[in-house]
């Protein structure tokens, strides 16, 4: 690692708390290059001292940092699994869920879930804690207001149900918003809570370290309740489930056992 990024890592960390020698360095030196290069700074250094002066490049390096990319229903298949074989089963032994969406970016997914628990559940018995290390996608997320390319997998009837649209835009409706409630949390740094039903962390563990996502894995495994289910990303097959007492319970859920 060289100097001029060591120095960086150590930088930033003390600015945000945001650690990035957990996250993968290749991948991340790379986003990061390519934005003070696009930005005309010649080294991290140089870069690094413009960023704690100009308050728009730090919430650029923010969003590089925390990677921000959300759709609603995003991987339908998946959500239809969460629907109709996850969550019928979680409301058998209990009608109030404790959710947590980690790392939830601009809002996108907690949304979903509360749309998906709206056909169990009156929308006023719902409450889904959503929390991301950066505090200003959840500005975006409280506002809840969209463009159309974020909905593309959202089926019509859910468009129809719960958003007001405005041209290429739309707003989630209050009574959506009402049932999720957003706050900041660093997954490396902080407490979990819990117990929870359910924990849905999804495209954000592919680019920490092995080491960090271990410890992670047993957080998330330690804040949910006995057959509490922990849904991921399509990339992040958890292969050895046991070590973290969890076992398969269908393709990216697994339960705690």
């Amino acid at each position: 690692m060289s100097n001029d990024y060591e120095q960086f890592i150590i930088q930033v960390k003390k600015k945000t708390g945001i650690d990035l020698s957990l996250y993968k360095e290749a991948q991340m030196k790379r986003r990061l290059t390519s934005l003070y290069v696009k930005r005309g700074f010649p080294s991290f250094q140089e870069y690094f001292q413009e960023v704690i002066r100009n308050q728009e490049l730090f919430n650029e390096l923010l969003d590089r940092i925390t990677i921000n990319v959300s759709e609603f229903y995003r991987n339908f298949k998946r959500w239809e699994v969460l629907e109709k074989r996850i969550l019928p089963k979680l409301l058998q032994s209990s009608k109030h869920l404790k959710i947590w969406s980690a790392a939830c970016s601009t809002g996108e997914e907690p949304y979903t879930i509360a749309m998906i628990l709206a056909n169990y559940l009156p929308l006023n018995e719902i409450q889904i804690t959503a929390t991301d290390i950066d505090e200003n996608v959840l500005i975006k997320a409280r506002i809840g207001q969209y463009h159309e390319r974020s909905l593309n997998e959202a089926p019509e009837d859910v468009k129809k149900r719960f958003f007001n649209r405005s041209g290429d835009y739309y707003q989630v409706s209050d009574e959506i918003k009402k049932a999720v409630s957003f706050k900041k949390h660093n997954l490396l740094s902080d407490s979990y809570g819990g117990p929870y039903d359910l924990i849905i962390c999804r495209n954000v563990l592919i680019y920490f370290t092995e080491d960090a996502k271990d410890k992670v894995y047993h957080k998330f495994s330690g804040a949910l309740k006995k057959d509490g289910i922990f849904f991921v990303g399509s990339t992040e097959q958890i292969f050895k489930p046991n070590l973290y007492q969890l076992e398969t319970e269908d393709t990216f859920f697994y339960r705690k056992i």
